[in-house]
């Protein structure tokens, strides 16, 4: 479909020579380029999703047109076209372009282009400096690219698969755009798969039968962009595959289990450290808190699909038993205890089903955060009060001093009395009638309820 756009070895491509091959250079036979890197797309006609970035009406097509644009940040899955898109606008602007990757990169090698773009600008070329996985950049190596930012010396584009809220500084967050890109849809990948069968010479060659028809049927094409995870690169890379599998025939039919043996190993877009874990983690928490245990037992197979820490997940089903449960079910801690200390002796795999019991059991329970509120109120009181005496009739008197100043004086012993309570003031003064802890009348927090309103005049009123 589309020619490679050539590079130097320090992945210059010149306005000149986006869709060329400069002078002087290996140029390596076109099978041995990856399928997704013959098929990247060479105009933003070609290209296929994010439409609300480079559609018709597109934000990013827009500011193109216009010819104003800034230094940017594009943040999404891998595979949505990131690389691809910051490509396309060095081309649009006819802006000499710049590729690294902030792995293996480092301050004097950013130094080295600044240079040069200031260079280039005396003359009227712009530079793009596009960095992939920005993220990556510690602060040194992200505070390096302000100055020439800010200067325009250089229009940076930022890829990153993390959220830059949290991995890029400040300073430079404010001064680009972040544009988000969304996991391609099963259209848009059907659409890129439809081309690079239709418009690369290897594959369609390989795909054609005698007759002329295609050889991927059906069911392949479903299966493919099914088990991609919405990453066009993870599809195209699983094709290729595919046809190496089916090599050894003239012309060998792909079918669903040949996609299947191509992938071999599901594409996890998960980070432990990084978005996808916090997002997967959010979620399962949120339904177990909303006592959807089908959507907290999905969540809790995905993460430990991709390899979470059990004992991380077992460790939050202890917070979420008692701040979203409570004493709606106070039982519910407890096995949440439990199920972190088998999860412990156990480990995996078999900890997943311990796992799986605790999760669908808090989801099922009634839920309260009565105690937890309790706790935020009479917090907010003490941070606003922080010296209130404590009544004298509830400290210990092991003096003859404290007991002449008046200390213990008037307490009276609960178990003394009648069911064991008898009312007293327990709160300073100027809180004595405060209540912090409002039961709901949801599970056995019910009985609490009626417990205490029968017994305090307060909650009484």
């Amino acid at each position: 479909m589309v020619k490679r756009s050539s590079r130097s070895s320090r992945g210059r491509i010149s306005s000149s020579s986006v869709t060329g091959q400069p002078q002087g250079l290996f140029k390596p036979p076109n099978s041995a380029i990856p399928l997704a890197e013959r098929v990247r797309p060479q105009s933003f006609d070609e290209f296929v999703g994010q439409d609300h970035l480079v559609g018709e009406n597109g934000t990013l097509r827009k500011m193109l047109d216009a010819g104003s644009l800034r230094s940017m940040i594009f943040w999404g899955p891998p595979g949505t076209g990131k690389t691809t898109l910051a490509r396309l606008v060095a081309g649009k602007l006819q802006a000499d372009f710049f590729q690294i990757n902030a792995v293996s990169s480092g301050v004097q090698e950013i130094r080295e282009i600044i240079a040069t773009a200031q260079k280039s600008l005396e003359v009227g070329r712009r530079t793009i400096l596009f960095i992939d996985e920005i993220h990556r950049f510690n602060k040194a190596q992200q505070d390096a690219l302000l100055e020439s930012v800010e200067n325009g010396s250089i229009i940076l584009i930022g890829a990153t698969t993390e959220n830059p809220s949290f991995e890029v500084i400040a300073p430079l967050l404010s001064r680009s755009q972040v544009y988000v890109l969304d996991t391609l849809d099963e259209k848009s990948l059907r659409g890129i798969l439809t081309n690079a069968v239709k418009d690369d010479e290897t594959v369609r060659h390989k795909l054609s039968g005698a007759d002329g028809t295609a050889l991927l049927s059906e069911e392949a094409e479903s299966e493919i962009i099914r088990l991609s995870g919405g990453d066009a690169r993870v599809m195209l890379n699983a094709l290729e595959i595919a046809l190496d599998l089916t090599g050894k025939k003239a012309h060998g039919e792909i079918t669903r289990d040949i996609i299947r043996e191509a992938y071999q190993t599901r594409h996890f877009k998960y980070d432990r450290s990084g978005e996808e874990h916090y997002n997967s983690i959010s979620a399962f928490i949120k339904s177990v808190r909303g006592s959807d245990p089908d959507a907290a037992v999905y969540y809790l197979a995905r993460m430990l699909e991709a390899g979470e820490d059990p004992k991380f997940v077992a460790r939050r089903l202890i917070i979420l038993a008692s701040e979203d449960i409570g004493n709606a079910e106070p039982y519910a801690i407890s096995l949440a205890a439990a199920c972190f200390t088998a999860v412990d002796y156990v480990g995996m795999p078999e900890a997943r089903i311990i796992l799986a019991q605790a999760t669908t059991y808090l989801a099922s329970c009634p839920k309260s955060n009565a105690s937890y509120i309790s706790l935020e109120k009479a917090a907010a009181d003490v941070r606003e009060q922080p010296y209130l005496p404590v009544p004298l009739h509830l400290r210990n008197a092991p003096t003859q001093l404290m007991k002449q100043l008046g200390y213990h004086k008037d307490y009276k012993y609960a178990h003394d009395f009648n069911d064991h309570f008898v009312e007293q003031q327990y709160l300073p003064d100027v809180l004595r009638e405060r209540i912090y802890y409002e039961p709901t009348e949801i599970g056995r927090e019910a009985v609490l309820k009626k417990y205490l309103d029968s017994i305090w005049k307060k909650r009484k009123k």
